[in-house]
């Protein structure tokens, strides 16, 4: 009797031990997905719900104890069976889950959504993206004329068809068409010998070089925007994110805490709108991060990593987790299970 006595005491400390370990992560997960709800709400609720699912297993193992007298057996097993079903697999498990899984995430998806978005606002602000594009269109028409001078050199300084016959007038025409002229005159020359053919093509190319840096100075005016309004506003946000990292290195802020992580949220957010609103400045690393960034609703991934729901539902699709998740879901599993099981003992029904 007496050992029987110590066994319900042991166990009733132990659920007791597990229960607050299981209702922690639950409020956890709760006060990040419902901020707005006072914590001292989440704990009642949780407590509340725990203390269901745990009757809802003693009903069940007392169903199925034979050496107890029961009414409604059949009945007791199944309204257990739902019960577990309601308050802790849909419920208590997947909220255990979600807050384990993002302790274990939230500093490196912050650290690393920080960085991505300093990156990109870094392109605006600085005008990288800009002066590349700036230079890559200027070097595909450079190109162009080189090609195209290639050409002419040829049809000049053959000497089977010596001289600036037809097909050199129509390759005029193209270089109009390449240097947005409307029209390139012909130069008077006199004699066909190889010198006078080789002159004549040096002409040629020093008019059309002078043609061609007017056409590389309307390019950069032309992708040039007209003020630098938006780096403003980019260097902005880029800096009070270098603030929010100091914060964060320094402790002043913890991702563990609902409204800190919403204030970080908020200023990362900010980033993600800057860069929507001036996508063109911007070279994306990955088709994913250009989707995210660009989406209509843009949602940071920290933000997404605060609901329960999306977590999941990122898992079910593949998207984060793996065998991370899989580990969590394990450890959720077995400490309301080792609850459920001290309960049951240290409740368990005699006779």
């Amino acid at each position: 009797m007496e050992e029987n006595k110590n066994l319900k005491i042991l166990t009733c400390v132990l659920f007791f031990v597990f229960a607050a370990i299981s209702c922690w992560a639950t409020t956890e997960s709760l006060h990040m997905l419902l901020p707005g709800l006072p914590i001292a709400f989440c704990w009642a609720m949780t407590i509340g719900f725990f203390f269901i699912a745990s009757w809802g297993t003693k009903m069940i193992a007392d169903s199925l104890n034979q050496n107890i007298y029961m009414e409604n057996r059949g009945l007791t097993l199944c309204g257990g069976i739902i019960i577990v079903v309601v308050f802790w697999l849909i419920c208590s498990m997947p909220t255990n889950t979600h807050t384990f899984f993002f302790r274990n995430l939230v500093d490196q998806t912050t650290n690393t959504e920080i960085n991505t978005t300093q990156n990109y606002l870094a392109q605006i602000k600085d005008g990288t993206v800009t002066a590349e594009r700036i230079q890559a269109k200027q070097a595909e028409a450079k190109n162009k004329v080189d090609i195209k001078l290639g050409e002419l050199k040829a049809e000049i300084e053959n000497d089977a068809n010596p001289g600036f016959g037809p097909k050199a007038k129509e390759i005029l025409r193209d270089f109009a068409d390449l240097l947005d002229v409307a029209k390139i005159e012909p130069l008077t020359f006199i004699g066909t010998s190889k010198q006078d053919r080789e002159k004549l093509y040096d002409a040629y190319r020093q008019k059309i070089y002078l043609l061609l840096d007017t056409k590389l100075k309307n390019i950069a005016e032309s992708m040039t925007p007209p003020n630098d309004n938006y780096r403003k506003v980019a260097e902005k946000d880029w800096k009070n994110l270098n603030i929010l990292k100091k914060s964060i290195d320094d402790e002043q802020l913890s991702l563990t805490d609902a409204d800190d992580i919403k204030l970080v949220c908020d200023k990362i957010n900010n980033g993600y709108s800057t860069v929507k609103g001036y996508q063109q400045y911007v070279n994306f690393n990955n088709k994913e991060d250009e989707a995210a960034y660009t989406a209509d609703r843009p949602e940071t991934k920290v933000k997404r990593l605060l609901s329960v729901f999306d977590v999941w539902a990122d898992f079910v699709t593949g998207k984060i987790g793996g065998l991370s998740f899989v580990f969590w879901i394990i450890i959720s599993i077995l400490v309301d299970v080792a609850a459920f099981i001290c309960f049951d003992i240290a409740f368990k029904k005699e006779s």
